[in-house]
């Protein structure tokens, strides 16, 4: 997935949280938009997020059976959610800088859930017909930072570390998720390679569960956690140059180049 991208130009709205927010109205534009406008080729390193300033990310922890094994976990009976801030998140194909406080940089490979219509308190059997698609997050993690206290949001919310995208993919086009695969190479090698069907809690289940606790809004996240084989399992954390892709079956992939810090 190097190379040049398909889109279509719509005008009007900046990103897709403003379409998203703009309802049936937004949706009629977009369909407009895609039935006249003749695709024009996009360089993948131009793709921005598609949602800049999503109202609300929120993030599940220990949501893969592999995953919460590998850690030495029991298996939850509820999810464990935590947030980030929108300043978190970077762009699919942009360059993270590795910050000089922390010497346990993480790649989390994460499906994640745009939240496409409000709601709240809403049953799990309606639950996806609030979802407007998916995407894909890699959940960057400073591992040394998360562990000074039993709350993590110091480990993972930090500046401008989160890639999202490339694009959202919407439910219709994707059919039965169980089989499709998430996959995370660090420099070619794969680490973390699994069905979505390993997911402890489902998407509908997590967009019913946060929207007892919140109003979902048009354009919010839910990244919805990562499978085993993140480096914190043996030690062997992100240096300067590696490259981390993480792809999906169906949803494309983000692809990440760290880079040491600047000299003070």
């Amino acid at each position: 997935m190097r190379g040049d991208v398909g889109a279509v130009i719509l005008t009007g709205h900046g990103d897709v949280g403003e379409l998203l927010r703009a309802g049936a109205d937004g949706l009629a534009a977009a369909v407009r938009a895609a039935a006249a406008g003749d695709a024009i080729a996009v360089a993948e390193g131009d793709l921005l997020r598609p949602i800049l300033a999503p109202g609300a990310i929120v993030c599940v922890g220990l949501n893969y059976r592999a995953h919460i094994l590998e850690m030495g976990r029991e298996l939850p009976t509820s999810p464990t959610l935590f947030s980030k801030l929108p300043r978190s998140l970077t762009d699919p194909f942009a360059e993270v800088v590795l910050p000089r406080a922390s010497e346990k940089v993480d790649y989390e490979g994460e499906l994640a859930i745009v939240i496409g219509t409000a709601g709240r308190d809403v049953p799990v059997e309606r639950a996806l017909d609030h979802v407007a698609g998916l995407t894909i997050l890699n959940d960057v993690s400073m591992r040394d930072f998360q562990r000074r206290t039993l709350q993590w949001f110091a480990g993972k919310a930090w500046q401008s570390s989160t890639p999202v995208g490339p694009w959202i993919t919407t439910l219709d086009e994707l059919g039965d998720l169980g089989d499709r695969v998430l996959t995370t190479t660090v420099n070619g090698e794969v680490r973390q390679e699994a069905p979505l069907g390993d997911l402890v809690f489902d998407l509908a289940t997590l967009v019913a569960d946060l929207s007892t606790i919140v109003e979902l809004e048009p354009g919010d996240i839910i990244a919805t956690g990562t499978p085993g084989g993140v480096g914190a399992a043996v030690e062997r954390y992100l240096t300067a140059d590696d490259v981390v892709e993480v792809r999906i079956d169906g949803l494309g992939a983000i692809r990440t180049t760290f880079r040491a810090p600047e000299a003070s």
